[in-house]
């Protein structure tokens, strides 16, 4: 495993100010071997690699070291973007198509 993976897992909880008691619980382990992990004492199997990813909303490259946090969270913020113009673009649509099914109404009527 690489050597960034306990180093990243310390930080995540740290970040986010969780306690090894509170991580331990939610993640169904012992907080004496969440301990383990943060210190590199132990590595853990791909299970809990990959619960850790979804507990914290991030890649498993990203946990593993293998991607740079800041490029995550850029990366994150890119498509939170695209996904905020691709709703207001949808809703000019909407507008669209509501002004022409007027437009043929009105013409419909003459």
């Amino acid at each position: 495993m690489l050597k960034a993976f306990h180093e990243n897992l310390s930080r995540l909880r740290k970040q986010r100010r969780f306690s090894q008691k509170k991580v331990a619980a939610d993640l169904g382990v012992s907080q004496a071997l969440l301990s383990h992990y943060e210190n590199g004492a132990r590595e853990p199997g791909l299970d809990f690699v990959c619960r850790v990813s979804t507990y914290y909303g991030v890649s498993t490259d990203t946990i593993l070291g293998r991607v740079d946090a800041e490029c995550e969270a850029k990366k994150k913020q890119f498509f939170a973007d695209m996904h905020q113009k691709l709703d207001a673009q949808m809703a000019q649509l909407e507008e669209m198509r509501e002004m022409i099914k007027l437009r043929e109404e009105t013409n419909s009527d003459r």
